[in-house]
């Protein structure tokens, strides 16, 4: 009997009589095994698909012609130096160093030009004279540009410059030592072996040194540089999304190696930037102030830290290191004050004090700035000042002098209302986003760039033409056994019922939105529309306001005081709770109720926001509460009849697995990793979900298998088999089909071999003899290839396929516009297919890929990428939302802290109840 029988059957397996006891005169001999670890790479492509109306689509790929691929790229490493031995850590200096070097010795380099990542790597096309070369050059205003805080501020410290000495300020220039070494030698055939589907470290070395000229191209022309995307300070590009926060517009380019050869691809990107400007002006805007007597100068310092500021009127340019102490007008100047004083008063150097001691004046900032420098400060007096030095050694400069450096990227979260302006204000529709396409190629003028013309390479200015084929949306059933065809990637329950509606008896309402909303309204409104719709809604039991004297408490307290209202009027557990709570995005009693609902009580809930409810909204409401209940609204035809082509004949489980991380700069936040299964085989429409907690930032999951014991796996995989074992008439599955999403092609190998050896080890270990076959397809949606319709403004039409010229030149990919984009330009989902076991043709893989973009069951609409990924991406941030309430909370302190020297211990998330386990409570 296997681990599944036991499990089916709740038998007990008897525990085996222990070994018997090695001789004290034998040693035991470590078993060795011959067979070698099978090590897996992403599959050819085996052939392209030819169903569906054929269709001539445009790209922004342009095709790249190489003219040399004779030559080589020669890759030298760069150490850069002080005078005194010290390295270089300052970012931007080391294109300025490189750049003096190639001025000042061209003849000694053959007038050999560079392509210089801005790091420690330099190409070359050919050899330069040595493989050993050491220069010293000279840059002048290198100190001011980027304070290394030994310095104070030019002009600003002291009232004339013959002090400098004095105060130990560095020189106007600076000397570097670099050394240029020999590293390797990449030959420019490599390119054209990647077109021909061989490829090698060469070949993605190749690619990379083209890539590196981009960059250094878009470097020239002082471009703020984000990997492949570049942003100019130009003011037309920029536009406020509020917080003191501007979304930047610029352009993706990169070379690509595709089946069609070798291309450029182009895109629109945009990126955060930092409003520049006066310091104030960005902070009033980041914390919504009326005036800067008003703001949270502790949160003003977090911002602030590390922003480059200029400086008036000297207009040198500075790195923030803090805020000072005290206000202007009280800060007196630290080390500086023994020769301000000398210098303020001409007889002071004769000044001693009653034991001979020359005595120093003390003087504030303001002051010396209005009295001496005789610059005006309108408000400066009542506010901290901008501090550019050193903590023990600061440097103190008003704030209405100082201003911020344009093109400073903002790395923190964005707010909902962040975010969604940002979306609002950089979508382009298809036409305009390939005017402007077209205008960065032109403008960018990369023929004129050397290193290109010294490799031949010739970018045409033409969208690359492409063979694509419109799939034939898949037939739905609704209720009553009524089936049609979704038009245009969409449809409706106008008239009809729902395929298999639920029954709500048990249940409440719970308002923390009082007096917003009359929840009596509401819960007679939710049970008409669920009639209409098929689902019979008995009236609630009861609807509970939350108390006045409550509102005040924290949100971990309010939930607690509902439920104590609920437990004292209810009879028993209710079957579902409908929660309307105050704020339309991020309440933060949000995951309170989540956890307290499903982890503790093991209750099916719904939240919303009574704003504008109306029919659609409470039809929408009614399409996730009947899918949380067990539910469906509507399935594929062929699920039930059932003819799903590889799928409905043998006993098939389909995964979503993805990996969602805290924000940039929390590094200590936990990632959650959640993983999604098919249950009730044949349907491919119902799922559950399994969630972690692991590492901050890994990406890779390590869950899947997790044995505890001999006999105890706590992985994510032994749950979603179990429970397709048990809800699929007690079948194993004999196809495992893996959607991941969220990783890059650099990671391809860790999917195949790390995460897909988890799940064969957790299959093993619940019966040895059981031998699945794999099908692992990778979900992309953060790329930048885009698909435009020949002769139309409009986008391409859902359903659209492309699996040739842009896709790879060998491995297995395609790209699916599944649904119908409405607004901006359509983001395709490119899906790479890593490995085949089962034996897909590409027409069947495609379709399947597009079907399961028609069984989400919160909307009425073909979504952009397939369910079960989807439906990973919800479960991890509702889960998301425990950890946020964690961190909020009094005991999260216990949770994290220190297990190892630099290792965080990962606080573990709360199981939920088994009766809500398995149902679709991410929905």
């Amino acid at each position: 009997m296997d681990l599944f029988e036991q499990e089916g059957n709740g038998a007990a397996l008897e525990s085996l009589p222990p070994p018997p006891p090695v001789p004290p005169d034998v040693v035991p001999i470590k078993e060795e095994s011959d067979a070698k670890k099978i090590v897996r790479y992403p599959m050819a492509r085996r052939g392209v698909g030819t169903k569906g109306q054929k269709v001539t689509i445009l790209t922004n790929h342009f095709k790249v012609s190489v003219g040399s691929t004779d030559g080589h790229f020669y890759h030298y490493s760069v150490s850069l130096s002080y005078e005194d031995g010290r390295p270089v850590d300052g970012k931007g200096v080391g294109r300025k160093v490189i750049d003096r070097v190639h001025e000042t010795y061209k003849n000694d380099l053959d007038g050999k030009n560079f392509a210089y990542d801005g790091e420690k790597s330099l190409f070359t096309i050919g050899p330069l004279p040595n493989n050993k070369l050491e220069f010293t050059v000279v840059l002048e205003d290198v100190a001011p540009t980027r304070n290394n805080g030994n310095a104070s501020p030019d002009g600003l410290d002291s009232p004339n410059g013959r002090e400098r000495k004095r105060l130990r300020r560095p020189y106007h220039s600076k000397t570097f030592k670099v050394e240029i070494s020999y590293a390797a030698k990449i030959p420019m055939q490599a390119i054209q072996n990647a077109l021909r589907g061989q490829e090698s470290e060469n070949s993605q070395e190749a690619l990379r040194v083209l890539d590196i000229i981009l960059r250094q191209h878009a470097a020239k022309q002082g471009c703020l540089l984000v990997r492949q995307s570049f942003f100019q300070d130009n003011q037309n590009n920029f536009t406020d999304i509020g917080g003191g926060v501007l979304g930047c517009r610029g352009f993706h380019s990169s070379f690509r190696a595709t089946q069609g050869g070798l291309s450029l691809n182009i895109d629109v990107s945009t990126t955060m930037i930092i409003q520049p400007g006066p310091v104030v002006d960005f902070l009033l805007a980041n914390q919504n102030a009326r005036d800067p007597y008003s703001l949270d100068w502790n949160k003003a310092k977090r911002v602030l830290k590390n922003l480059r500021i200029k400086v008036s009127p000297s207009n040198q340019e500075y790195k923030i290191t803090g805020l000072s102490e005290q206000l202007c007008k009280d800060q007196l100047y630290g080390f500086q004050i023994l020769f301000l004083s000398l210098l303020v008063l001409n007889e002071a150097k004769n000044m001693k004090n009653e034991n001979g001691e020359a005595e120093t004046l003390e003087i504030t900032i303001y002051d010396y700035f209005v009295n001496h420098r005789n610059i005006q400060l309108r408000y400066s007096a009542d506010l901290p000042c901008i501090n550019v030095g050193k903590p023990k050694r600061p440097t103190y400069i008003p704030i209405e002098l100082c201003s911020l450096v344009s093109l400073q990227r903002y790395t923190k979260a964005l707010s909902t209302f962040q975010r969604a302006s940002l979306v609002e204000k950089s979508r382009q529709k298809p036409q305009e986003r390939m005017n402007v396409l077209s205008n960065v190629l032109r403008s960018s003028n990369y023929g004129a760039e050397p290193m290109l013309k010294s490799c031949g390479v010739n970018i045409n200015s033409n969208f690359t033409q492409v063979d694509g084929r419109i799939l034939p949306a898949p037939r739905l059933r609704v209720g009553n056994g009524e089936d049609f065809f979704p038009r245009n990637g969409r449809w409706n329950f106008n008239n009809k019922k729902l395929v298999e509606p639920s029954r709500i008896e048990r249940w409440a309402v719970v308002n923390f939105s009082a007096p917003r909303c009359d929840p009596n309204n509401i819960a007679r409104d939710l049970i008409r529309c669920g009639e209409m719709k098929g689902i019979r809604i008995d009236p609630p039991f009861d609807i509970f306001n939350e108390m006045n004297q409550n509102r005040r408490l924290s949100p971990v307290v309010r939930v607690e005081k509902m439920f104590e209202q609920i437990q004292s009027k209810l009879p028993g557990a209710p079957q579902f709770l409908l929660c309307l709570l105050p704020d339309r995005k991020n309440s933060d009693l949000y995951g309170p109720w989540k956890r307290k609902n499903l982890s503790e009580y093991g209750i099916v809930t719904q939240c919303m926001a009574p704003a504008r409810v109306n029919d659609q909204y409470l039809t929408n409401l009614l399409l996730k509460i009947n899918a949380k209940l067990g539910g469906l609204n509507s399935m594929l035809t062929i699920e039930q009849t059932p003819s799903i082509p590889m799928i409905s004949k043998v006993p098939t489980i389909i995964l979503g697995m993805d990996v969602s991380h805290g924000s940039p700069g929390q590094s200590d936040v936990p990632s959650i990793a959640a993983v999604v299964s098919s249950r009730q085989w044949p349907l491919i429409s119902r799922y559950r979900a399994s969630v972690r907690t692991q590492s901050p930032k890994l990406e890779m999951i390590d869950s899947l298998f997790k044995p505890v014991s001999d006999k105890v796996d706590e992985g994510i995989m032994r749950e979603s088999l179990l429970d397709f074992y048990t809800s699929s008439g007690k079948r194993k599955p004999d196809q495992i089909i893996i959607f991941r999403d969220g990783v890059s092609e650099s990671q391809f190998n860790q999917v195949l071999n790390k995460e897909l050896d988890q799940v064969i080890e957790a299959c093993k270990f619940l019966d040895e003899n059981w031998n699945p076959k794999f099908v692992v397809i990778v979900a992309q949606k953060n790329h930048h290839t885009k698909f435009f319709q020949q002769g139309s403004p409009d986008n391409v039409l859902p359903g659209t396929v492309i699996d040739n010229k842009v896709c790879h030149p060998k491995n297995n990919d395609f790209y699916l516009c599944a649904h119908a984009g409405m607004i901006g330009t359509t983001r395709p989902t490119h899906y790479h297919v890593l490995l085949d076991q089962v034996g897909f043709s590409a027409d069947d893989l495609q379709e399947l890929v597009h079907s399961l973009s028609y069984v989400y069951q919160r909307s009425t609409t073909a979504i952009s990428v397939v369910a079960p990924i989807c439906y990973a991406h919800l479960a991890a941030s509702q889960l998301g939302q425990f950890m946020k309430f964690e961190d909020a909370s009094e005991t999260s302190s216990s949770h994290g802290g220190v297990t190892a020297p630099g290792a965080i211990s990962v606080p573990q998330l709360p199981r939920l109840k088994d009766n809500v386990s398995s149902s679709m409570f991410f929905c």
